[in-house]
């Protein structure tokens, strides 16, 4: 069993092609390709923490019958069915805080979505570091715990070059 992480599909809503520059000429064809990608990556005995903003309207069961692996739903500004806000899980030696808004997080360790093709890591001061698991980031499919550590640890070693100017 493997562990993945994806928020802000967004199946069925029309508008977020336009509002996040989405590859796609219709709704269908974006719900059909996230769907695809999502099975693609997924198997059916993995787990998918979502971290909101599942679908537009009412076809959230349809829409989840589609779809490989156990998923836990967080909720999102745009979901309605959905009853947990957030939740810190245990892995890899740290506590990692899942919230829907990055500015709900508040841990040293943050999975996030809801800021869509803004970023896909960010490092703060004070070492927090914050992991954009948005469909728009990840080639709109779910993204698995190793490459988020790999991000991490890849993203931490060029901060390191940049700072100093060498390794």
């Amino acid at each position: 069993m493997k562990y993945f992480f994806t928020s802000d599909t967004h199946f069925g809503h029309k508008n977020i092609i336009d509002y996040c520059k989405r590859p796609f000429s219709s709704v269908e064809e974006m719900d059909n390709k996230i769907i695809q990608n999502w099975n693609k990556t997924v198997s059916k005995k993995d787990t998918v923490f979502f971290l909101g903003d599942f679908c537009v309207g009412g076809n959230f069961e349809n829409y989840r019958k589609k779809l490989n692996g156990n998923i836990i739903f967080i909720k999102g500004n745009h979901d309605k069915k959905t009853i947990i806000q957030d939740m810190i899980i245990d892995y890899g030696e740290h506590f990692w805080h899942l919230a829907h808004n990055p500015k709900d997080c508040c841990s040293e360790f943050n999975i996030c979505g809801h800021i869509h093709e803004k970023w896909k890591i960010q490092i703060q001061k004070n070492n927090e570091i914050f992991v954009n698991v948005g469909v728009d980031q990840w080639d709109f499919r779910p993204i698995e715990i190793k490459d988020i550590l790999n991000l991490i640890k890849t993203t931490k070693k060029s901060k390191k070059v940049n700072k100093n100017g060498k390794r």
